[in-house]
């Protein structure tokens, strides 16, 4: 008796939470809880695989440091010498005179010792040095440029909106994006995929842009574009620049970026804000080149060329670009989450539409009835009583599954629904083995209430045993599946856990009610 009743507390407790955390699904804003969340195969949206440019990252990580090489040079006054990247790769630098290379060979091992020198070569007043970083040094860059480059496009998702996005690694330089319910894809797509590489470059003032694009870019110099859409006539103007290649600033120093409304145009615009550091570098650059004009590039892409009229302090600064709303909110994402080590570029994409996810529920809920409705049938026609009391099981069974997943937050996909369906028939198979052993001790000749006792203390090991092996296997298939696999692994365990539960407390508890409480000397089955 004393079983019974903390038993029934235990089943009243677990009945009333599942109803709390299905009502949110059952009757939306009903309660203030989320409803289970439905994955990409049932409520549409969109599927993407991208692959990170790992080897640009490299190239990236080389013209940073031949960067750094030339400033360190122009500050220990180290004249006659020449560095510039090579074979994308690769650092080579001319140092004439012996005094010079002597200066140069102790700048190298003070401030770059992780560089592996490929060739040294002595001609006549120069020595000629290639450098580039060995193979443990490149890998970790590509992993690291992977793995920053999954964590950034995490960061703008969320930002961006989406509920229950999966973002996860595939391979060594892929990642898998799933969006549910995403409607705007091609938006989606540009906002994950932008590099967002912010750069402040002073303009090329003494040559002419348009001999630049018949094919003479002077050296030193980069060829780019301002391109403006009007809203109006929908027509595309290119306007040229030629903007010295060094970056004075990066994006690298940015702590924010907002949308913020011209109270002159009415237009929005980006304004953004640098560390402490960046905020002396801005100054120092606007001090030293005003009345120049400072071209904001983003990606390769000049957004403004703003004239400095004089020193700005503060470290604040503004983008603009004839901007739409959504435009100046996605650029303001972008640079808030940072930008990609390396681009990115998609190998796969599939949109999902919400029609084809409706017809996938209505097909899945539908195959759960009537495979659901067969069970019961069966159990009832072939066990009778003790039939109807595993269908009550097994209702409840549904009922906790459903609940598990809203508890958790898991998301439901369409292989989810079919480890829901094969749950059912797994839930009544441990009452088949209860049953058949109550009937084997009924046959030897016990009371009623005897035999139920000896057919759940015989059957309960049995069904421990193979409900956890099933366990352990579906563990493994949600360490290492991946999307539907994983979909499929979460139904399945929970199916595992509440059958095994419903079949050995609930079905019991039922037969204690009806046979110590209700008196009853008989049920059929």
């Amino acid at each position: 008796m004393k079983n019974f009743s903390w038993n029934l507390i235990t089943v009243a407790v677990l009945t009333v939470a599942a109803i709390v955390y299905i009502l949110p699904t059952a009757f939306p804003g009903m309660w203030p809880h989320k409803k289970i969340n439905l994955g990409l195969d049932l409520q549409g949206g969109m599927h993407l695989v991208l692959e990170v440019d790992t080897d640009k990252a490299v190239e990236s990580t080389i013209e940073r440091t031949a960067q750094e090489m030339r400033d360190l040079l122009k500050k220990e006054h180290i004249g006659g010498a020449d560095v510039e990247r090579i074979e994308n790769i690769k650092i080579s630098a001319k140092i004439k005179g012996d005094e010079n290379v002597a200066k140069f060979d102790k700048l190298l091992d003070k401030e770059f010792p992780n560089l592996r020198l490929v060739s040294r070569v002595t001609d006549k007043d120069a020595v000629n040095i290639i450098a580039d970083l060995p193979e443990k040094e490149t890998a970790h860059i590509k992993e690291m440029a992977t793995q920053q480059g999954l964590e950034t496009i995490r960061n703008r998702v969320d930002q961006f909106g989406v509920s229950e996005p999966d973002i996860r690694r595939q391979g060594e330089k892929r990642i898998l994006i799933q969006l549910p319910g995403i409607k705007d894809t091609k938006r989606a797509k540009e906002l994950i995929g932008k590099t967002a590489r912010l750069e402040f470059k002073l303009l090329d003032e003494v040559n002419d842009p348009a001999a630049a694009e018949k094919g003479t870019v002077p050296p030193g110099s980069d060829l780019l574009y301002q391109v403006k859409e009007d809203s109006e006539t929908q027509r595309v103007t290119k306007t040229p620049y030629l903007v010295l290649k060094r970056a004075l600033l990066t994006g690298e120093y940015l702590t924010d970026a907002k949308v913020e409304i011209d109270s002159q145009y009415n237009e929005p615009y980006v304004s953004i804000s640098f560390d402490k550091k960046g905020a002396r570098l801005f100054e120092r650059v606007t001090e030293e080149n005003v009345k120049k004009r400072l071209a904001i590039v983003l990606d390769n892409k000049v957004y403004s060329a703003p004239v400095i009229q004089e020193k700005i302090p503060g470290g604040q600064a503004r983008i603009t670009g004839s901007f739409t709303d959504a435009e100046a909110r996605d650029l303001a994402i972008v640079l808030r989450a940072g930008a990609l080590p390396a681009p990115v570029k998609i190998l796969e994409e599939r949109t999902v539409g919400p029609s084809l996810g409706s017809d996938s529920i209505r097909q899945g809920l539908l195959s759960m009835w009537v495979g659901g409705i067969l069970v019961v049938v069966f159990m009832g026609v072939y066990y009778k009583i003790s039939g109807l009391i595993a269908d009550t099981a097994l209702i409840l069974n549904i009922l906790l599954i459903a609940a598990g997943l809203a508890a958790f937050q898991a998301t439901l996909t369409l292989p989810g629904i079919a480890g829901i369906i094969l749950t059912i028939g797994m839930a009544v198979d441990a009452n088949v083995l209860i049953f058949e052993r109550i009937r084997e001790e009924i046959n030897l000749g016990k009371t009623f209430y005897a035999s139920v006792a000896a057919g759940y203390e015989r059957a309960t090991i049995t069904i421990l045993d193979a409900n956890i092996t099933t366990l352990i296997a579906a563990a493994v298939l949600f360490q290492f599946g991946t999307g539907p696999v994983k979909g499929f692994a979460v139904t399945l365990s929970l199916g595992v856990i509440s059958s095994v539960f419903t079949a050995l407390i609930v079905t019991r508890l039922i037969f204690d009610f009806l046979l110590l409480k209700r008196k009853v000397k008989m049920l059929s089955i």
